[in-house]
């Protein structure tokens, strides 16, 4: 009979634990019913663009194709939280992220035999200031460790496309549009510590607007359009 009453009270607090979400709290344990709070981010970037090889035949045939790989940079920025309910927060998370991109050029060999000075590859630096809105999807806390899943849109502005359009001598200079959107969709891991709440988060950025300023330049008339694709690993603290 003891046991059947024990199994019984087991099964009780497991109906319990999953409307309230709070059954097994260590540290911080009031942390997420609070209605507003803040704290900082800091994060690696990954960054390239999305290419579309451009559809004119006669441009195909000096060129096979153009592609963007991966290159790291560096994002800062600070949080602002609500909390909507036990398990749905809205985030603002004003800040700044440095990227430098790349893009490759493959040229038909006929065609670098008489321009041997044809670029094999041009750098795109950026510096954005990103005013990104997310939802943040909370599971159950256990201890003191909640996963979560965020989804959201982020705009931002690229500060040194200013500069870099106005100076159009350098013809190593790959001119692009100031302004991004993109929907962005993250992985983190809620850490509550004594003080502060940790986190670790991952992130993907994947860019709607095409980024490309027109020009006769035939490096750029080579693309259709060029879209943003950010991978990101960061470090957050909250109090």
């Amino acid at each position: 009979m003891k046991h059947i009453g024990l199994i019984g009270l087991i099964g009780l607090i497991g109906l319990i634990c999953p409307t309230r979400g709070y059954c097994q709290v260590g540290n911080l344990g009031q942390f997420d019913r609070r209605l507003l709070h803040y704290g900082i981010q800091v994060g690696l970037v990954e960054s390239k663009f999305d290419l579309a090889f451009s559809e004119d035949d006669a441009l195909r045939q000096t060129l096979q194709g153009v592609t963007s790989y991966y290159t790291p940079g560096f994002h800062i920025a600070v949080i602002g939280d609500m909390r909507l309910n036990d398990y749905l927060n809205l985030r603002l998370l004003p800040g700044v992220t440095i990227v430098s991109r790349n893009i490759t050029y493959s040229w038909e060999s006929a065609y670098l035999a008489s321009h041997r000075l044809a670029e094999g590859e041009r750098l795109a630096e950026s510096v954005y200031g990103d005013i990104p809105l997310e939802l943040k999807f909370r599971a159950q806390r256990h201890n003191d460790f909640r996963p979560y899943l965020t989804t959201g849109v982020s705009y931002g502005f690229d500060f040194a496309s200013l500069r870099r359009n106005r100076n159009r001598n350098n013809e190593s200079i790959v001119r692009l549009q100031p302004n991004d959107l993109r929907y962005t969709m993250g992985l983190g891991f809620d850490f509550f510590l004594r003080y502060v709440k940790f986190a670790i988060e991952l992130k993907m950025n994947f860019g709607i607007l095409d980024l490309k300023v027109p020009d006769d330049d035939i490096y750029i008339r080579s693309m259709d359009n060029m879209l943003t694709r950010t991978f990101m690993i960061s470090f957050t603290f909250e109090g």
